[in-house]
């Protein structure tokens, strides 16, 4: 009897080790289960919001159009077949070992087509056609075809060109007056850089009433009102269209700043309208205006030097002899001075307004007359001579043709 009962209780605590040795087993493989699938949840959840942010990423990119105001989809959509690269060469001389030589230089832009009195034209840079021979104009399906310089302006770098193409190719762009433009409008760039055609960008206006410097292949001078733009621009992009948040054209690209990204500029559209009809009937453009001075614009430095509170405006360091300045009897500066490395001169007039309009700096200075002035007019000027303020009157002129 003892003897059985032993192997009773043996047989029953082996059972138990077998039963609880199992409920082990099973209770750690569910451990490790419960522990993976937690694992496999939090990747689940790490995959769900980086999937979360690359999501909202591209929703922000694509809405960003949305955002100014303007589908820039609809915009490439409807001017794309209206823009043409421009191409031709130049003869430049190049100095080698056995003296100067010649040589060809590809030219490579961007035009885009218009309608002017039931015909249709080309518009693009003047710096993209200036001294280019064997000018072709390719249309966004391949169709090629020669084009000849109808008329142009450097001191707009404005150009028209003339072309036959068949009815199918010709989409002509309308154009909008530049004139209702606001700093962070929503702008559209479409054009060919480094030969990629149809290629678009967007931004904003960046600042109105700019003036640049333009070296043309005979002389340097300075483009009064244009248009500084967001959309990122680059060689081959001169020429194309800057269109508005509607598709229509408020500007020609013209430049970007050297070394930088982000700044563009643009011919504006209002002088597209007051020349095109000069270009295409004379071939030139002859209205601008001009009074023949030299001036600095001011500021803190300089009206301190200049013993005058006076920090806005320009302060003309010279005036062209004859000139309309000169004639009217605005004076110079005769005292050299170096500010930060720059030399002024100092001493002359300060021009604080125009017709009643603040001077604040050159740029407004040039813009107001590009937009409001013509050879012939008479304009008043705010001047300060010695601390004074005294009123001009001047005779606009006009920009030398040398």
């Amino acid at each position: 009897m003892l003897i059985a009962g032993y192997k009773r209780l043996t047989t029953i605590l082996l059972l138990l080790v077998v039963i609880f040795g199992t409920i082990a087993i099973y209770y750690h493989a569910a451990a490790m289960t419960v522990s993976a699938l937690q694992q496999t949840n939090s990747e689940l959840q790490a995959r769900d919001t980086e999937l979360e942010q690359r999501v909202s990423s591209l929703d922000r990119t694509a809405s960003n159009a949305s955002v100014l105001g303007f589908s820039a989809v609809a915009i490439y959509e409807g001017a794309n077949q209206s823009v043409v690269t421009v191409q031709g060469y130049k003869i430049v001389s190049v100095l080698t070992l056995l003296g100067p030589q010649q040589s060809e230089e590809s030219i490579e832009g961007s035009g885009f087509v218009v309608d002017y009195a039931n015909s249709h034209y080309i518009l693009t840079n003047f710096h993209v056609v200036d001294a280019t021979m064997n000018i072709t104009v390719t249309f966004w399906n391949g169709d090629t075809y020669p084009a000849t310089v109808v008329g142009s302006d450097a001191l707009s770098d404005i150009a028209v060109l003339s072309f036959n193409a068949p009815t199918i190719d010709v989409h002509p762009l309308d154009i909008s007056s530049s004139s209702f433009l606001h700093v962070g409008m929503p702008v559209v760039a479409i054009g060919s850089p480094f030969g990629l055609s149809g290629s678009v960008t967007f931004g904003i206006v960046s600042q109105l009433g700019r003036t640049v410097q333009y070296q043309s292949t005979s002389r340097t001078f300075a483009i009064a009102d244009i248009i500084q733009f967001s959309a990122p621009i680059n060689p081959g992009n001169s020429g194309g269209p800057l269109l508005d948040a509607d598709g229509f054209v408020i500007g020609i690209t013209s430049a970007t700043a050297s070394s930088s990204q982000g700044v563009g500029f643009a011919i504006p559209s209002d002088t597209i309208l007051r020349e095109l009809s000069y270009l295409i009937s004379t071939g030139k453009y002859d209205r601008h205006p001009y009074l023949g001075i030299q001036a600095a614009d001011m500021n803190y430095q300089l009206a301190q030097a200049s013993g005058t509170n006076v920090t806005y405006g320009i302060l003309i360091e010279a005036t062209q002899a004859g000139g309309p300045a000169d004639k009217a009897g605005l004076k110079a500066g005769t005292q050299q001075i170096s500010i930060a490395g720059q030399q002024y001169t100092i001493g002359g007039d300060i021009i604080i307004s125009i017709n009643g309009q603040r001077v604040i700096n050159y740029d407004s200075f040039s813009t107001y007359l590009e937009r409001n002035a013509v050879p012939g007019q008479i304009i008043q000027l705010e001047i300060i001579r010695a601390g004074r303020s005294l009123n001009l009157s001047v005779v606009v002129g006009s920009i030398p043709s040398e």
